[in-house]
Parts: C-alpha cells; structure tokens; sequence
C-alpha cells in the first residue's frame, strides 16, 4: 500500500486530505507535514502534524525515497518547499497547484452529492453575457507569468482613492464609493462600486454602449474562477444564479477561520449588527457556522438582481459592524471587514442554498 502525506495543515492541504481519503481509500496516508509546528495544530482530521526535521528522524532513508508527498499549500511556497524536501530525501513529491485542487475537490464534491459543479450539466447553445472585474491594486506584487485575460473580465482598481498611480482602466473611487476604505474592506471596496455603479440601474452605459450583462462578478489579482468556454453555454442554458469557488474545508467547523484572521470583539460586533439588522441570519449563525464549508476570497458570479440584492444586504451589516467595533472602522487598517465579509458570503449563500440554483468551480491561482 502506497504511503502518502500532504505538506500543509491549513484549509487546502485538509481539503486534499479529505478527498484522497474518500476518494482513494487504497491510499494510506500517515498525516501531515510542516515546515514549523508553530501556528499549526498537532492533530488535523485525526491525524499527526509532524515537522519535516521530526519525521526525517523517524523515518529511514528508504522510507523517505519511498513516501509520496502531497504538497498543498499556496503555490507561491510549493518551490521552496520542494527544495527543502529534496535536500531531506524526500524525492518522491507532486506539487497540487490549484488546478489539481480544483480537479480533485470537484470529483470529491461530486462523489458526496454536495456543493453541484458547474461543468456538469450538458452545454446550451446561447452564450451567457458575463461581466466580471478582476481587482488589482496598486500594490500588488507582479505575476511571475502572463495570462489572456477572457473578453468578459476587465481589471478594476481598488483603493484607488489611497493613491495617485493609475493602473486599470475602471477603479472604484469613481462615482459613488467608499475607495478610502480599502485599507479595511480589501476587494470589497471593488464589490461596493459594482453594486452602486453597475448594478442598481437597468441600463448601464460603458464607454457611452450600453453595458447588457446578464452576470457580473469579480475576480482577484491572482485569484480568478476557472469558467470554461463551455461554462459560458452552460450558465443560462442551466438557468444558473450564482457561481462560487468550491468552499474550503474547515477543522472542526468554519469558525477556525475567523479565530485565525478576527478578533473576538470585531466577531461579537458583526453578531450584533446581524442581530439587529438581519435577526433571521443570526438565529441561522449557529446552524451555518457549525460545519465545515466556507466560501473563501469574496470572488462570486451572479445573474445582476441576485448580486443587487446580496450588497443590498452585505453592505450594511459591514457599515454597522464598523461602528460597533473598537476601535471603530475607520481609526483602523487591518482589513478586518474584507475577512468578515468573507464569513457573511458563507452564511448569505448557506442560508440560501435552498433559494439559488448555486454552481461551484475550482479557485485558480496566478503565479
């Protein structure tokens, strides 16, 4: 039997556990590996945490040829952590880039009946009018390679306001906005101008052309959703609402997530805004929040009235958090309401599974 273990011990690294286990329960896999156990848990789905130094001493040199390892992690590490392995003895390696994960994730989703692909269904014949930003920002460190950007995706500067350097062509402190507040809400800054520049109209005018979408969304710098050509006959065809990244698996729920990027305060805050603003989404917090899949990175695909309606109800439970915490929004930088926002897009599109015909596609990584 093949021994195996995943390099990693966050949300991707647990996400590729799970699916070789349920999908290739012939593989045996000993548990997980790290470069330091400082910041990472010493059990992850029951199985040990080792440090790459702990388990070269355990492990003869004919075992470490022999071990397969899974790396998952960010891309930008699987280089280094490559080399580390190597000069280790550890020889026997494969890189999971995101295209992997997105493969591996859709064929485990699949196989358990959860979370329905977007490349299933059969193509339609009439193609879906999608128009999508991708958001960049003025500090964003230069891709390492060039992509071909599809025809439907145009970049969008956010946190435009906070500098004088131009860098896309549409940037989110033109008309109304709260581009100042990028230092707080990340890419939602970008979302917030969608919504009040693109979305609450019925017409909109580009460039003096009429802006006809039937879908809007945003992507990232280096984070973008792998829509096919194929997908664009699908979408409409399949009378989609919504397209999300597969969600991230979380130990033991997603609560973990916020632990590791909130603080307890801004937490508590959030809850009550939810409670007065939203007091049915508060009574669903629990239920959302006791399990596992979490809809990371804020990136979404929706027909235009369905994304009107989420900022409709995003934005101002993130305006009231700002104001119940302390400090308060505005006297602070530490985006804390883009990882909250984050959280809110897992209990919106949780709470509604039921409502939205909600497609999911792997999350790629530019590099």
């Amino acid at each position: 039997m093949q021994k195996t273990a995943v390099y990693g011990a966050k949300s991707i690294a647990l996400g590729v556990y799970e699916a070789i286990r349920f999908l290739y329960p012939e593989v045996a896999c000993i548990g997980f590996i790290v470069t330091s156990k400082e910041g990472n848990p010493a059990l992850l789905a029951g199985k040990r945490v080792w440090e790459l130094d702990e388990l070269k001493e355990e492990f003869a040199e004919e075992e470490r040829t022999a071990l397969k390892v899974l790396i998952a992690t960010p891309e930008n590490l699987h280089q280094v952590i490559a080399d580390s392995l190597k000069e280790n003895g550890f020889d026997n390696y494969i890189c999971i880039d995101s295209h992997k994960e997105a493969a591996l994730m859709e064929k485990y989703y699949t196989g358990k009946g959860m979370f329905p692909s977007l490349h299933l269904p059969d193509c339609g014949t009439q193609e879906s009018r999608l128009h999508v930003f991708q958001v960049k920002s003025w500090k964003d460190k230069p891709l390492r390679k060039q992509y071909q950007t599809p025809y439907w995706v145009e970049p969008l500067q956010a946190g435009a306001d906070l500098s004088k350097e131009i860098i896309a062509p549409w940037r989110d402190n033109e008309g109304i906005n709260i581009s100042g507040k990028n230092v707080n809400y990340s890419e939602l800054t970008a979302l917030y101008w969608l919504w009040k520049n693109r979305l609450l109209s019925e017409e909109t005018y580009i460039n003096g052309k009429n802006d006809n979408a039937e879908y809007y969304g945003l992507f990232h710098y280096r984070r973008v959703l792998d829509i096919t050509e194929k997908d664009l006959l699908r979408i409409k065809s399949s009378d989609v609402d919504v397209i999300l990244p597969f969600p991230m698996l979380c130990e033991p729920d997603i609560k973990e997530h916020h632990t590791r990027y909130i603080s307890e305060s801004d937490w508590q805050a959030m809850l009550q805004a939810l409670e007065e603003l939203q007091p049915d989404y508060a009574k669903a917090y629990d239920a959302v929040f006791s399990q596992r899949y979490f809809y990371n990175y804020n990136m979404i695909i929706a027909k235009k009235s369905v994304l009107n309606d989420y900022c409709g109800w995003l934005f101002p439970v993130l305006e009231r958090t700002e104001e119940l915490s302390s400090p308060r929004g505005w006297q602070r930088a530490d985006r804390y309401i883009g990882y909250l926002g984050e959280n809110l897009m897992t209990l919106y599109f949780m709470y509604h599974r039921e409502d939205f015909h909600i497609a999911h596609t792997g999350r790629i990584m530019l590099i």
